[in-house]
């Protein structure tokens, strides 16, 4: 149902993400708001990007399985990181998480809503 679209004249997509996807047959479409790194089994916020970044996949994740979805579910991820510093963790953890599923994917760089929070994920999934 999801498949990936990679054209011949684009550089090969590596680092879990496709140039395209197109979704056929799906009957429901769940659109994940930007989780944040909201907040730890201590009501806190981590203060390292690692910590935030699986804090975050954990509330995408968890939205997910709420539809009865998971990571294979994902046709587009976008992902605002604070910082270009965080490009290789983000890029790692995110291949942990996706293993070998690879969604459409958007990395921006911007500022994030509140200072402390250091990504934000948002997400689409069909089924």
């Amino acid at each position: 149902m999801i498949q990936p679209l990679n054209p011949t004249i684009l550089p090969e997509a590596t680092g879990n993400y496709t140039h395209g996807t197109v979704v056929t047959g799906a009957t429901r479409t769940v659109f994940v708001s930007g989780q944040v790194p909201w907040a730890d089994e201590d009501g806190k916020i981590p203060p390292d990007f690692e910590s935030q970044c699986r804090l975050t996949w954990r509330n995408v994740l968890a939205v997910l399985a709420e539809a009865g979805m998971s990571v294979k579910n994902l046709a587009k991820v976008t992902i605002y990181l604070s910082d270009r510093q965080y490009r290789e963790t983000n890029g790692r953890i995110r291949q942990e998480v996706l293993g070998d599923h690879t969604p459409a994917l958007t990395i921006i760089i911007t500022g994030i809503y509140a200072e402390e929070w250091l990504l934000e994920i948002e997400a689409i999934a069909v089924d």
